[in-house]
């Protein structure tokens, strides 16, 4: 039995770039799908959480984030709950993942979307990365894929390589973080944000999948050297 059969579709859209599925399981979480791959769902969100508070528990002024990948909100929802932040650009690729939020198919997404603080932009966060100014954020969380070795789409690859991360270097403030989430602990990506920032590590995230459990990682960069002011 397809996972089509095992499920409800809620939601479906085509891009250039596939097709999008927002399904119903069995069990009743919501489940999103690009061109088939498993992208994530609304059970197991710990991981996602955790993008936003190890980023933000990592510098001291987190006033200005840029979220890349909107998903189910998340990660959106859990940087809210930092009185701090005071303003969220968030990058969607994908406006049928922007519309489903915005119209409830996602349940929550429609409040969440018209908080104030919140600004969602339809494009590239390549594009909006290279359009930034210098210092324009004080946190970047990339969750574009399922990691660098499990990319949703064949371009994500330059997102993980120096020359944009040196970029995202350059929109963060003096004590800036940048942060990306993996399925895998990904040596290249390390290795590559090493070559950019001064303080490199890796956070491991426990998760429940189902029956079993599973890790999934944090790639976290800093511009500060560990022990810096």
């Amino acid at each position: 039995m397809t996972w089509r059969e095992e499920s409800s579709i809620v939601a479906r859209a085509v891009s250039g770039r596939g097709e999008l599925v927002l399904r119903r399981r069995h069990d009743g979480s919501l489940e999103l799908r690009v061109n088939g791959v498993f992208v994530m769902d609304d059970e197991e969100v710990s991981s996602e959480r955790r993008l936003a508070e190890a980023s933000l528990a990592a510098t001291a002024e987190p006033r200005r984030v840029l979220v890349g990948g909107l998903g189910l909100g998340c990660t959106l929802a859990a940087v809210l709950e930092d009185p701090r932040v005071e303003h969220v650009t968030v990058v969607e690729l994908e406006p049928a993942v922007v519309e489903w939020l915005r119209a409830d198919v996602v349940p929550g997404g429609a409040q969440l979307l018209a908080e104030p603080r919140v600004d969602v932009l339809v494009d590239d966060v390549a594009a909006v990365v290279a359009d930034a100014g210098v210092a324009a954020y004080d946190v970047v969380l990339l969750d574009v894929d399922n990691g660098p070795d499990y990319l949703v789409h064949d371009g994500n690859v330059d997102l993980y390589r120096e020359p944009f991360l040196r970029r995202c270097a350059a929109t963060l403030s003096s004590r800036g973080v940048l942060v990306v989430w993996s399925m895998n602990e990904s040596a290249a990506l390390v290795h590559a944000l090493r070559a950019v920032f001064p303080r490199v590590w890796t956070e491991r995230c426990r998760v429940r999948l189902g029956e079993r459990g599973a890790a999934y990682w944090l790639h976290l960069a800093c511009a500060v050297p560990a022990g810096g002011h």
